[in-house]
């Protein structure tokens, strides 16, 4: 899969923070900062786990040296630009910690919020998931975005209820890019995953379903910087409707069990 670079000891480790990266050279090394920041600043051990989904050299040498200069960090480089999914998935595959949160690179929801989701976790539920669509949930933008945050909003509720109505009752936001597991439900989920797109959130909820795992759904402050285009996003939900069908199938085929 790649190559790794030194990790951490695992043992004892209470937190393992996931990140999938790919590119964004630009605001990396001051979003590494902030992440290794809040991964020292625990007080129990934790470890960051970086996942490198083939970026172009300029992000690429910044997480090496990331993982070569600090013992808290691992860096896991994918051989080939293989998805989020398929990072997200290696990553916690990788991780030792008794619970194991994936982000963003972007920081879309400030480091405070894993706080929130282990808090979750350690509270009996065996997976946590941000929740945007919740009252209590706050954006930061920029009013230049409300255009798109309206556009986008929209076609998210429309897309959320296909998946509450075919796979997923009650989820109130299956994409949101912070997510927490316990080890256990870690161990359950990702080795049985098979979308390595954006997909993937879905049905890591559908084998959490499935095997009768608790899921809360958590409030979430968080801030949109970049806006991308509306053919991208009609592209995904293109693709994320396939990935629906491929998710029924899989389980008619007792892929999930």
């Amino acid at each position: 899969m790649g190559h790794i670079f030194p990790r951490v000891s695992d043992r004892g480790i209470f937190l393992s923070v996931i990140v999938p990266v790919r590119n964004g050279a630009d605001r990396l090394q001051a979003h590494l900062a902030t992440l290794r920041e809040f991964v020292c600043a625990q007080p129990r051990p934790a470890e960051l786990i970086l996942v490198d989904d083939a970026s172009e050299p300029e992000a690429a040498g910044l997480l090496a040296e990331c993982g070569r200069t600090a013992p808290e960090v691992t860096v896991l480089r994918n051989d080939m630009n293989r998805g989020k999914g398929f990072s997200v998935a290696r990553g916690m595959l990788a991780a030792r910690g008794s619970y194991r949160v994936f982000t963003d690179a972007d920081l879309a929801y400030p480091v405070e919020e894993i706080g929130h989701i282990v808090h979750q976790l350690e509270t009996g539920s065996d997976v946590a998931i941000a929740c945007r669509v919740l009252p209590e949930s706050r954006y930061l933008m920029s009013p230049s975005f409300f255009s798109y945050l309206y556009t986008r909003h929209v076609l998210s509720r429309v897309f959320n209820r296909v998946v509450r109505l075919a796979l997923l009752p009650g989820i109130l936001d299956t994409q949101a890019g912070l997510k927490g597991f316990t080890a256990r439900a870690g161990e359950l989920i990702f080795p049985r995953l098979s979308i390595a797109g954006f997909g993937f959130d879905v049905e890591l909820l559908y084998i959490a379903r499935k095997h009768r795992l608790k899921v809360a759904q958590a409030a979430v402050h968080y801030r949109y910087d970049d806006e991308p285009s509306t053919v991208r996003f009609a592209a995904d939900a293109v693709e994320m409707l396939g990935d629906l069908i491929k998710i029924r199938w899989n389980d008619w085929r007792r892929r999930y069990a």
